[in-house]
């Protein structure tokens, strides 16, 4: 009963449920995004191996985004009616099963069973993305943006497990490149239901209870600090993922060996996952749009650096700008997105946020491909600027449109 008591008012047990689940939740972080780290370092380049087409190289990666969009509204709907743990495992047994079915897609050379492989992945991500929000439900409000930020902290070991694990086991199952990589990210997503099952999440509501008093989604999303965060979270993640999925590819195109664009990722996701130690002080204290604004203007620094030259180093330090970049823009937008909802409808508005930003990603993945192959590097980091330079102006508006309202 002391539990579901401290469930129920997560502010009455002073946040130290909160931080517990926090940590246990960044533990997930790192395990699935080692998952995510394996599929963005080798997705393109098992994709160029497969294909039939140089120019579908990188639709593996699309249709792993396509599953993290397809995964969020049934993760929401399941969290809803079965409760957050519920949709941890069906997260956690989709990873597993991406790496059972990759290995064997490469094994017998099979471009569309890889893709259907990464599918199940973007459903595993699309899970992980929620650990961030499942953070939030059991924090004070005070304690939301740290919760979130602290659970995001856990990539920085997804930084280096998932590259390591492709480097260790890439050539380990001759001739079928990085089969036994996807191996070992099975493995890691079993590991990883162990670590869920430890989380302690609110109790499941009955439908009538948890829908009492809640508005209509259309409300909800109607307002002006929803649609700012949703565009910011769009730009951030959509924009991160269109350069982060080319590179690879194109450090290979210039000569790069695997090795060098291995640690290229492994720095990149090490680079969106650290500043998460202290991101959420940072939006506590300066507010959510000043650090979005920040982000916003590391994305833009990241293309100029990668419109200067194409050695070893400029895609390293374009590419750890970038997530950087990402951290701010995407930590403030999720921080922004909690104050725009009631506990009652947390689920709904979640899960239809990250469909918004992973469903307009999938487009960015896509694209990215065909960018590198037809323009080159160049273009993909050319495209980089006018959503910058959108996601600026959306925060400007708001900003003012709260000043007026102070003023009046």
């Amino acid at each position: 009963m002391a539990v579901e008591a401290q469930l129920a008012n997560p502010v009455a047990a002073g946040d130290a449920m909160a931080k517990r689940n926090a940590l246990l939740l960044a533990a997930a972080t790192a395990l699935a995004g080692a998952n995510a780290s394996v599929i963005f370092a080798t997705g393109a380049i098992t994709g160029a191996t497969l294909s039939p087409d140089p120019g579908l190289a990188t639709l593996p990666i699309t249709v792993f985004v396509i599953g993290m969009a397809c995964g969020t509204l049934p993760v929401g709907w399941v969290a809803r009616r079965y409760g957050r743990r519920a949709s941890f495992m069906v997260g956690a047994t989709a990873g597993a099963f991406m790496g059972l079915l990759g290995a064997f897609a490469v094994i017998i050379g099979s471009f569309p069973l890889y893709c259907l492989a990464t599918f199940f992945g973007g459903t595993y991500a699309a899970v992980a993305q929620s650990y961030r929000f499942a953070a939030a439900d059991t924090a004070s409000p005070a304690f939301k943006a740290k919760a979130i930020s602290w659970t995001m902290a856990g990539g920085v070991f997804a930084g280096v497990i998932g590259p390591q694990i492709v480097s260790l086991t890439m050539d380990m199952w001759q001739p079928y490149l990085f089969a036994a990589s996807y191996i070992a990210q099975s493995l890691v997503a079993l590991v990883a239901m162990v670590v869920l099952r430890m989380v302690k999440v609110p109790p499941v509501l009955p439908v009538s209870v948890s829908t009492a008093g809640a508005r209509p989604l259309g409300e909800i999303i109607a307002q002006p600090r929803f649609i700012v965060a949703a565009i910011c979270g769009i730009v951030s993640y959509g924009l991160m993922n269109l350069v982060m999925t080319s590179a690879p590819l194109a450090m290979k195109l210039c000569g790069h060996a695997l090795t060098d664009s291995n640690l290229a990722i492994q720095w990149h996701v090490m680079a969106m996952y650290g500043p998460s130690f202290f991101t959420g002080s940072l939006v506590t204290r300066y507010g959510a749009t000043k650090v979005i604004m920040g982000g916003m203007g590391l994305l833009a620094a990241a293309a100029v650096v990668g419109l200067s030259g194409i050695t070893v180093w400029h895609f390293w330090i374009g590419l750890v700008l970038l997530g950087v970049g990402w951290n701010f823009g995407f930590v403030g937008a999720s921080a922004m997105v909690t104050e725009t909802y009631r506990p009652e409808e947390r689920n709904k508005v979640q899960s239809f946020n990250d469909f918004l930003v992973f469903g307009t990603m999938a487009f960015g993945s896509f694209s990215s491909g065909k960018l590198l192959t037809i323009f080159g590097w160049d273009a993909v980091n050319d495209v980089v600027f006018p959503p910058v330079v959108v996601a600026l102006l959306a925060l400007l508006w708001l900003s003012r449109r709260r000043n007026a309202a102070v003023a009046a």
